[in-house]
């Protein structure tokens, strides 16, 4: 099987259970997208699916989810082998043997398996890309938490995506595409983007050079993996969010802002041009915008418990201190620079995330050393003038070796 086919895109019905493609399943996206699922086994079965490197918990949701293909990027399809007849035997299913992937391009594979209604691509960081493009060209719904191959893959991806064929899973992209359905495109006067504050709202820069490791995973909202979380805290996942806002619903970026919302209850807002401003209001819940991806544009009953509207609660909103976090500021500027220079721009972070984790650098290096990297990148020299995979893997290569001369990890 191939995992680049080509095909046709067609919207699932609404009105039948849908096929399901997890990748990124033993993820924070794709454990929940496994609890939506079960809830509504009417409407989604769970066909196929591909974790990272913990083979215990993929065997044991292929188990539990009767996958008809399941893969593994790291490890082997032996050791998956041997783990999932293990928990099938355990639950007394030993006859069941699903088709296995393993290794770098499982994700691809499993993206494109055949007869799938809709991908969910919950993996984190610019691996996500080819995943990504697979699901695409194999003509399937694409379910997209994973930001980073579209910010990395920029017009690659919105070329090879059909209207209507890419749906936004992060909760502040999901509030916008809802609340664009308020009015026309040419209606739209302004995208607005809300942002929790993270941990350290109201610090200046002189407070954070202090911040730990242990204290920038400390997310007052949401329970996310390392990179995204330390993300959320630099600001970058932020960045990250304004630039796929743009890429995803053609807004240009002076129109797009972002506001910090702390109770991360109103999760973004769209501003009309007659001076209305549509906001999509919920509890902090994953599942509802992933129970709305995998869906769309049905909506699942019960997905998530609604605001309650009988107890007292006060929503605030603030401007965002560019000052001390100039991620959103530096991302607008890559990405108006050239087709690459996000994906410089992401790789670099990626390196310099790794970096403070092992406590080789501090947190406002974090952030710093991204600005250096970007403000060195020769687009045209490194990976030329034309968008393509290779080009965008170039540039990528380019950020993580300058990323790591510059951290001192060579």
């Amino acid at each position: 099987m191939t995992s680049r086919q080509n095909l046709p895109f067609t919207p699932p019905p609404t009105d039948a259970r849908r096929r399901v493609v997890l990748l990124g399943s033993t993820g924070s996206i794709g454990t929940q997208a496994i609890e939506v699922a079960d809830q509504a086994r009417e409407r989604f079965e769970v066909v196929a699916l591909c974790g990272g490197g913990n083979v215990g918990l993929v065997a044991e949701q292929a188990v539990h989810t009767r996958a008809e293909a399941v893969g593994i990027a790291r490890g082997t399809a032996g050791e998956l082998r041997a783990a999932i007849a293990a928990r099938a035997a355990a639950a007394g299913a030993a006859g069941y043997a699903p088709e296995l992937f393993a290794g770098p391009g499982a994700a691809a594979e499993i993206a494109a398996w055949p007869g799938a209604d809709v991908v969910l691509n919950g993996i984190t960081g610019s691996i996500g890309l080819a995943p990504t493009l697979a699901a695409l060209d194999a003509g399937h719904l694409l379910a997209l938490a994973n930001k980073e191959s579209l910010i990395v893959g920029g017009d690659l991806v919105r070329r090879a995506a059909a209207p209507g064929q890419l749906v936004p899973v992060d909760s502040e992209h999901s509030a916008l595409a809802q609340a664009l359905r308020a009015g026309t495109p040419e209606e739209v006067a302004r995208l607005v983007v809300t942002a929790s504050g993270g941990p350290f709202r109201g610090w200046d820069r002189g407070r954070l050079r202090a911040v730990t490791p242990a204290q920038a995973l400390a997310h007052p909202t949401w329970d996310m993996g390392k990179v995204v979380t330390t993300n959320s805290a630099t600001m970058v996942n932020k960045a990250l969010e304004v630039i796929e806002a743009h890429l995803l619903f053609g807004i240009p970026l002076e129109r797009i802002e972002a506001v910090v919302h702390p109770q991360s209850v109103v999760h973004s807002m769209v501003e009309f041009i007659d001076g209305s401003t549509i906001a999509q209001a919920s509890p902090p819940d994953m599942r509802l915008p992933i129970a709305l991806g995998m869906g769309w544009p049905a909506r699942v009953p019960g997905a998530t418990a609604p605001c309650d509207w009988s107890a007292a609660a006060a929503w605030t909103f603030e401007p965002l201190d560019e000052e001390a976090f100039p991620a959103i500021r530096l991302a607008k500027q890559a990405s108006a620079a050239s087709p690459t220079h996000m994906a410089v721009y992401n790789a670099a972070n990626e390196e310099a995330v790794e970096a403070f984790h092992a406590g080789r650098i501090g947190f406002l290096d974090i952030v710093d050393s991204v600005a250096a990297v970007v403000e060195e990148y020769d687009a045209g020299a490194v990976a030329g003038t034309e968008l393509t995979v290779g080009a965008v893997l170039a540039a990528e290569d380019w950020a993580r070796n300058r990323a790591h001369e510059r951290l001192g990890l060579l």
